[in-house]
């Protein structure tokens, strides 16, 4: 929908939202802001195909009048009962997944989105304990540039086209799965022919959508026998961090203590395989994490967050 249109359609449903009693049609032309300018014959036409489209919606456009005496004199009004929700109401344990939800979802395309939600929340007068549920979310992040696109993809079902491993690759993508640290698409490989798992790290270049949506259908479990075959990387390398006290379980829990805390910070080893994303693990800690060493991986994390608030526009 074009957006002069869906301001028009907003435009015209505030108008009957608002409204105390029917509205006339000359009454909407004057107050709508899509149809100013408008002769009567295209007004008339651009109006009915408005409301058409409103009742298409779900929208219930009612047509009356408040005069009894000019029953003929018809106007338009959407009563708020018939279009508002009933109040939503949640328990602390489903309040608690949606803020886990909303912490998983942050560094994705959706993140406005995520803040819009969080907001609905609070505006409703629920207070989610955002810094208690920090602590127990599961770290998932969607850094890398292929994901919002083949994600569009997988709900479209639509092709899409990249390069992997130097070769370029036509694939119908199935689902997208969050393994050992790594997002994955599985689907069809139509360039080879066969079912095939792809990590997204990998893709090189830009993902291309390709053709009409509706294009195939995924099978109801796709990716079970392909994502069987997955297996964590085993550590081949060890950093040496400090944290916050209390701050990253994520790190610390596979990590090993060096020493006592010292003024609010504990000092850990940290292991890691080559290839994973643990630039992007440290870097999800802020301020609550510093590498001490390797200085490689140091100078990564430090890029990391320089290339952040350089996209954020905000100062260094």
């Amino acid at each position: 929908m074009e957006r002069r249109t869906s301001e028009r359609l907003m435009n015209l449903t505030i108008a009957l939202l608002t409204a105390r009693s029917y509205l006339s049609r000359e009454r909407l032309r004057g107050m709508v802001e899509g149809y100013h300018g408008l002769n009567e014959e295209n007004f008339s036409r651009q109006f009915e195909r408005d409301k058409n489209t409103l009742r298409a919606l779900g929208v219930p456009v009612e047509t009356g009048t408040d005069d009894p005496y000019h029953a003929d004199q018809l106007g338009y009004r959407i009563r708020r009962d018939d279009f508002e929700l009933p109040p939503v109401a949640f328990d602390r344990d489903e309040v608690g997944v949606l803020v886990c939800a909303a912490q998983v979802w942050q560094q994705a395309a959706v993140a406005d989105t995520t803040v819009a939600a969080l907001a609905k929340l609070w505006a409703s007068g629920i207070e989610p304990d955002v810094g208690r549920i920090a602590a127990l979310r599961p770290h998932i992040s969607a850094r890398e540039p292929a994901w919002p696109v083949i994600w569009d993809a997988v709900q479209a079902h639509q092709l899409v086209a990249f390069d992997y491993h130097d070769t370029q690759r036509r694939v119908q993508p199935w689902v997208l799965a969050w393994r050992h640290g790594a997002w994955y698409v599985a689907g069809f490989d139509e360039t080879r022919g066969a079912t095939r798992l792809f990590k997204l790290a990998r893709i090189r270049g830009a993902v291309k959508p390709v053709g009409p949506t509706e294009a195939f259908k995924a099978p109801a479990t796709p990716t079970e026998e392909l994502l069987a075959g997955l297996s964590a990387a085993q550590p081949d390398s060890s950093a040496v961090i400090d944290v916050r006290c209390g701050q990253a379980p994520w790190l610390t829990r596979r990590s090993e203590p060096i020493g006592a805390p010292v003024n609010g910070w504990q000092r850990w080893r940290l292991p890691y395989a080559s290839g994973s994303d643990a630039v992007g693990d440290l870097a999800a800690a802020g301020a609550d994490v510093r590498v001490v060493e390797p200085s490689e991986l140091a100078a990564a994390v430090a890029r990391h967050h320089t290339d952040l608030l350089s996209r954020l526009g905000a100062p260094r």
